[in-house]
């Protein structure tokens, strides 16, 4: 939400949008602190994970209540806060403690700088499409907006798909050459998911953001969120699988 321009969107979206970013927060917090003893990554870095996630609920709310009284720069603040936290909170396993990362495979521990630019890639995908779905929705409560807040989310969305594929063709590549080099070899699993990863997950996204942005020349903003929203399912399910594939590996898939 904090690439979106403020002057063309009106203040609601955020401010509901923030008291969703609050709820998920606080869900966050809860599970991580139930979860603590058995952690991988140990209790230390859960406690800081469920100190970001305090701050990230506090401030979405307290964001909520500034963006209702058109604060536009302290509400902006308060997005990138949130989104810090969230970050901090996706990576603090590897960088506090970078032996939780060793997979059960033993295969080599992934860096942190890998790590990095497999989340914020990752982080940057998963939310522009979702907020880019959630806009096109509120264009059905607003349908006075102007279309170039979507428009310039689908071009950065489809940057965040091409950069992953990039991150994930490096990664893929990496991972099948050692494989090659076992007694297993390339197995039928590993290609079935290392599919689904690529045609739900980069193709297909890519070719609906297109699609997205054929829509919005009719204008139809209520069929471009549709397409928007089989996007937002399809990215999940890529994401899970890569999630999967990865975990295994010392590179994102």
């Amino acid at each position: 939400m904090t690439l979106i321009p403020a002057q063309w969107v009106t203040s609601g979206f955020f401010r509901v949008h923030l008291w969703v970013l609050m709820g998920l927060q606080t869900f966050a917090a809860l599970a991580l602190w139930s979860l603590r003893a058995g952690s991988p990554a140990g209790e230390g870095v859960v406690f800081w994970q469920v100190v970001a996630a305090v701050i990230a609920a506090v401030v979405s709310y307290l964001g909520a209540v500034i963006w209702m009284y058109e604060a536009r720069s302290a509400g902006k603040a308060a997005l990138i806060i949130v989104a810090a936290a969230a970050f901090f909170i996706c990576l603090a396993p590897s960088a506090m403690s970078p032996g939780a990362t060793t997979s059960v495979t033993a295969a080599p521990i992934v860096s942190p700088g890998i790590k990095t630019v497999e989340v914020l890639s990752g982080g940057l995908l998963v939310g522009l499409i979702t907020t880019a779905m959630l806009l096109g929705h509120w264009y059905l409560n607003t349908p006075t907006m102007k279309l170039e807040p979507l428009q310039r989310l689908l071009v950065y969305l489809a940057i965040a798909i091409l950069v992953r594929m990039v991150i994930s063709v490096i990664g893929t590549s990496c991972e099948a050459a050692r494989l090659l080099q076992t007694s297993g070899g390339l197995q039928t699993s590993w290609l079935v998911f290392i599919s689904l990863r690529w045609f739900a997950g980069l193709l297909l996204p890519l070719l609906l953001t297109y699609l997205t942005w054929q829509t919005l020349k009719i204008p139809n903003t209520q069929s471009a969120t549709g397409i928007l929203y089989a996007g937002v399912i399809l990215v999940f399910i890529g994401e899970l699988a890569a999630q999967m594939l990865s975990a295994a590996t010392s590179f994102p898939l």
